[in-house]
This record gives C-alpha cells, sequence and structure tokens, in this order.
C-alpha cells in the first residue's frame, strides 16, 4: 500500500495504559506510510481512565485538529462510548474488515477504536489500513448521518 492510497493528512490517536503497545505499533505504522501523526498519549503504562483520552481526542477533532482518529483501550467500546459523547463525533468499534470499512464509507465516523485485549497488532494495522484508505459514500448514507448530526444539534 502505497502512502497515495491513505485518504487522510493527519490521525490523532489515543489510549489508555492497557492500549499503550497497540497505540505506538499503529503510530509508527502510520508515521511510516507518511501520515501526519497527534500522539495525545498516554506515553507510559501508569493507569488511566479511558474517558479522560477518549473525551480529550474526541474534542480535539472536533476542533479540527485532525481529520480522522484511532483510540485503544482494552475492549474498544469503552473508548467508543466516551468519543460519542462529543458532540458531531461518531466513533465505531472496529473488529472486522466489513466494518472497518463501513464505519468511514457508511457512517462517516471520524474515530475508530480497538480492543487491545481482543485484537492483534497485524489484524489491527489491515483494519487501520482498510478504514484510512476509504472514504464516505454518501449516496443512501447521506440523510441518516444528516440525522445523526441533527441529533447532536439537538442535544447541545
Amino acid at each position: 500500500m502505497s502512502t497515495t492510497d491513505y485518504r487522510i493528512g493527519t490521525v490523532g490517536i489515543g489510549c489508555d495504559h492497557l492500549g499503550l503497545d497497540l497505540k505506538n505499533t499503529l503510530r509508527d505504522h502510520m508515521k511510516s506510510r507518511g501520515i501526519k501523526v497527534v500522539d495525545i498519549g498516554v506515553h507510559d503504562q501508569s493507569p488511566v481512565d479511558y474517558p479522560d483520552i477518549g473525551a480529550a481526542l474526541a474534542r480535539r477533532l472536533a476542533a479540527g485538529e485532525f481529520e480522522r482518529a484511532v483510540l485503544i483501550c482494552g475492549t474498544g467500546a469503552g473508548m467508543a462510548i466516551a468519543a460519542n459523547k462529543v458532540p458531531g463525533v461518531r466513533a465505531v468499534c472496529v473488529m472486522d474488515p466489513y466494518t472497518a470499512e463501513r464505519a468511514i464509507a457508511s457512517n462517516n465516523a471520524q474515530i475508530i477504536t480497538f480492543g487491545a485485549q481482543i485484537i492483534g497488532a497485524s489484524v489491527a494495522r489491515m483494519l487501520m489500513d482498510i478504514y484510512l484508505t476509504n472514504d464516505f459514500q454518501g449516496g443512501r448514507s447521506a440523510p441518516k448521518v444528516a440525522k445523526l448530526e441533527a441529533l447532536d444539534r439537538a442535544d447541545s
């Protein structure tokens, strides 16, 4: 896969202490492909609560600091929940190729999450590549995403 296959310029990445090794692997993989990566941590094994990292990264994404992002915790579920609490952000927990592709193609998700205790590094790299080399397709999905955006505005 060449750098030109990626559809993105800057990607944010963050994790709790359980996701540190996988985060570092994915960060290095993206950098080797020429993607600018904003690593918000964590940077050591000191325990941290996943909502703190998930919400911080999602807020920075919503503010436009980067276009897409990856979050990692033990299961990926907690990070997805935390990120989805930030208005305007759509995060999907990904564990298979079809979900990785549809997260962006159908749902226009700006964040994918992984469970470091569930998925191995080679599979996570593959799923992240699928996500980063696809775009939102619009079409029949556009009105559905618009409804999600309306939900955010209604709750603000």
